[in-house]
């Protein structure tokens, strides 16, 4: 009792309950926030300290940025859910719609930053896709190389812009997207906003990934482990999180020469073999399955797709879920 009285107390407020509704909607920074509420920074960090407090809102930190959102889990999340029903008066009706227009800027002004960060490395991007096959077949084969197998729970590893989780989204159901980069991850949150999947965005390293052991159905890393210096820790640490029966499916280069991608793009490594990944695979606890090569232009792409051993016999429940985030 004393619980669901403390939320209703954080709740008894006009600028609390407008932060409740603008949550509802999609994360934001306490500085969004102040920009839609028409309120100073401090004001309205005093009412997130509150909803903190009741364990109403929950902080994730992303570098200098805090981004909020709503506590979707226990009695909370359940109180959270019905928060469309709340029978709000014509007034207060009326300044939640106008909160939510405002909220529209927001929105344009993350699309703004997201295009102006590609404006300023497209022609790096442009330089390394010219290298290898078009991306677009790359993800016709990792697609196809996951037909008909249960996503569930997907961890997106090194979601850079969040294009791989966009293209399993439909599948999943629920996605984490994680990446070092908190610039990547406010593209990434752009371009997912409005997907019907749960998807939460976390800033994390791919060498500990802050999800618990055994609690991932399906891992991707696209073109990210050639950043790691210890690539076997990369896919030990997955292995670590995959459900027994789970499923991991690497694309990255086959070996290769291009030492200039080193500097202009910050390789650590150039490329592996089939061997290496086998056997990485197999430290990990991790069957290599199937693997695929894509030809075109100097590089090489590869699809490597292992599964964890154990359970194999229990497949992971597919469709979407309900809501707009979920923690890992």
């Amino acid at each position: 009792m004393s619980d669901l009285i403390d939320i209703f107390r954080a709740l008894a407020d006009p600028t609390r309950l407008r932060v409740v509704a603008l949550l509802r909607e999609m994360e934001l920074a306490i500085g969004e926030l102040a920009v839609v509420l028409d309120q100073s920074q401090p004001r309205v960090s005093r009412h997130v300290r509150i909803l903190v407090e009741a364990g109403i809102v929950e902080r994730r930190r992303e570098g200098s940025w805090v981004f909020l959102r709503l506590t979707e889990s226990g009695a909370i999340g359940e109180v959270m859910g019905q928060a469309g029903q709340w029978p709000f008066s014509p007034r207060e009706a009326l300044i939640i719609a106008y909160d939510a227009q405002r909220l529209a800027a927001v929105r344009d002004e993350r699309a703004a930053a997201a295009e102006r960060y590609f404006a300023e490395h497209a022609a790096e991007w442009d330089a390394i896709r010219s290298r290898h096959v078009a991306e677009s077949e790359v993800e016709a084969a990792m697609l196809s190389m996951l037909t008909g197998r249960g996503l569930g729970h997907l961890l997106d590893i090194g979601t850079g812009t969040g294009r791989m989780a966009e293209i399993f989204a439909p599948t999943a159901r629920r996605i984490t997207a994680l990446d070092r980069s908190p610039e990547m991850l406010r593209i990434a949150r752009t371009k997912l906003a409005g997907q019907a999947v749960p998807i939460d965005l976390v800033q994390g390293d791919f060498l500990a990934l802050p999800v618990g052991d055994t609690s991932i159905d399906t891992i991707v890393i696209h073109q990210a482990l050639h950043f790691a210096h210890e690539p076997d820790r990369v896919i030990a640490e997955a292995g670590r999180v995959l459900r027994g029966g789970g499923q991991l499916l690497i694309v990255d280069f086959a070996p290769h020469e291009d030492e200039e991608l080193r500097t202009l793009a910050a390789h650590a490594r150039l490329g592996f073999s089939d061997a290496q990944i086998r056997g990485w695979f197999a430290s990990a606890g991790l069957d290599l399955e199937s693997m695929q090569t894509l030809e075109g232009g100097d590089l090489a792409v590869k699809l490597w797709l292992g599964r964890r051993r154990g359970k194999e016999d229990q497949s992971p429940a597919t469709g979407s879920g309900q809501g707009k985030r979920l923690a890992a």
